[in-house]
């Protein structure tokens, strides 16, 4: 968050001896709502709603006000991180993240189809590999 520009590991577990999909999934999800972050913070009268806080104070309801249901959705939304009270996630069959995480990655595996990659850059892959095994060739 200090200005890097490459997150590292993603599914390692081990030290990187072994890929976990779950965790795959996991960090990909982590890496989501650090990318939510890194947007900003927006500062105005609109976010700040000063006005709200003054009428409310420091006890009252916020959650029954327009101002919350207009900005609720601000705040990252995580996909695998349940932030449910606990009796709803109990009730929905108590499954914790990496469970979770598993299940999406296997709807992946089963049915993702990537688009192909143009012609052209088909092509100039198979230039740099044949350059590449040309050039072992001859060493």
């Amino acid at each position: 968050m200090a200005g890097a520009n490459l997150i590292f590991g993603a599914g390692m577990i081990e030290s990187g001896v072994t890929i976990d999909y779950g965790q795959l999934v996991l960090d990909n999800e982590i890496a989501r709502m650090v990318k939510h972050v890194l947007g900003g913070i927006p500062v105005s009268d609109d976010t700040l709603l000063v006005d709200d806080i003054a009428r409310v104070g420091s006890f009252g309801d916020f959650l029954s006000l327009q101002s919350t249901y207009d900005h609720m959705r601000e705040q990252s939304q995580p996909r695998i991180i349940d932030r449910r009270a606990r009796e709803d996630w109990q009730a929905d069959g108590s499954l914790d993240a990496h469970t979770r995480a598993l299940a999406q990655a296997r709807e992946i595996l089963e049915g993702h189809r990537p688009e192909p990659l143009p012609d052209e850059i088909v092509r100039e892959i198979g230039a740099i590999v044949a350059a590449a095994d040309a050039e072992l060739a001859g060493k």
